[in-house]
């Protein structure tokens, strides 16, 4: 029988080796190795890693936003990325394929405007109209078209390039209702002239429509045009030799104020939504 051995014939465990059963050795050449300590990269919670937010945006899964990554497809303003772990801020121009994404659902804002708000996404302009809806949500929504500091009325923000491109296309675009008061009444042949189209510096300008308001002063006029800007409007008066003294958006295509207070918002309703898509 080995010294080694019980009576039973079993390897009985020497006194090193009990020890060695007990607690791990950290003799010369037994250390564990150490974890190397990470390092943390700067959390920046205004940057998204750029599969991430490809990914967000329904195009595709994380794995294949890197492999879309890799082969080029994707771009951030301007510049192509191929970096795997690239961040980009929710601001940034991100265009996959060509079209422009963002990591957030499609989120559609219609404000009442009132006087005083600058139509900007710009800081250091006062106060803006993006003051006025910065609790609507925390998408990344901009203004469609512009509205003067003094004017008012109906302005449309979303985050949705298709329905932004509806309303800057040249050739279609979407018709605004305005109401405009006039330093004076319109003479009806001006506004014949302005409803047939006339030249300005070489360019044709046209209106939808243009009409006096049932029951107002004839300096009460309704006018539709389907410019994103409403400096159009100063251009068509002031040709003809009239002031404007008030701007109000009424309508935006099928878009109305009702149940929307001056200096308040609300969100589309699903139908609404479908609509503005159609137009």
């Amino acid at each position: 029988m080995s010294r080694h051995q019980d009576s039973k014939g079993r390897g009985k465990t020497s006194g090193r080796g009990q020890a060695n059963s007990k607690s791990k050795s950290f003799a010369r050449g037994n250390a564990p190795f150490k974890k190397k300590s990470k390092l943390k990269a700067s959390s920046n919670p205004d940057e998204i890693r750029l599969n991430k937010y490809i990914a967000n945006s329904g195009i595709c899964s994380r794995r294949e936003a890197d492999e879309n990554i890799a082969i080029g497809l994707v771009t951030v303003n301007g510049k192509v990325v191929t970096e795997m772990g690239y961040k980009v801020k929710r601001t940034d121009d991100v265009r996959f394929d060509g079209q422009r994404i963002a990591p957030e659902p499609k989120v559609y804002v219609l404000l009442n405007k009132p006087k005083g708000f600058a139509t900007t996404t710009a800081e250091g302009k006062g106060r803006t109209v993006m003051d006025l809806v910065a609790n609507a949500t925390n998408a990344n929504i901009r203004p469609i078209g512009r509205l003067g500091r003094n004017s008012l009325g109906l302005l449309l923000f979303t985050n949705d390039d298709k329905v932004v491109q509806k309303f800057t296309n040249s050739k279609n675009g979407v018709a605004r209702l305005f109401q405009v008061e006039l330093d004076r009444n319109l003479k009806y042949e001006d506004l014949k002239k302005i409803q047939e189209g006339f030249n300005v510096d070489g360019n044709l300008i046209t209106v939808e429509e243009i009409s006096y308001i049932e029951g107002e002063p004839k300096n009460n006029i309704g006018i539709k045009i389907k410019n994103t800007g409403n400096s159009i409007l100063r251009t068509i008066f002031e040709t003809f030799k009239y002031d404007l003294v008030k701007i109000d958006c009424v309508a935006i295509g099928h878009l109305t104020k009702k149940d929307i207070p001056r200096g308040h918002w609300k969100h589309l309703t699903e139908q609404e939504i479908n609509t503005l898509k159609m137009l």
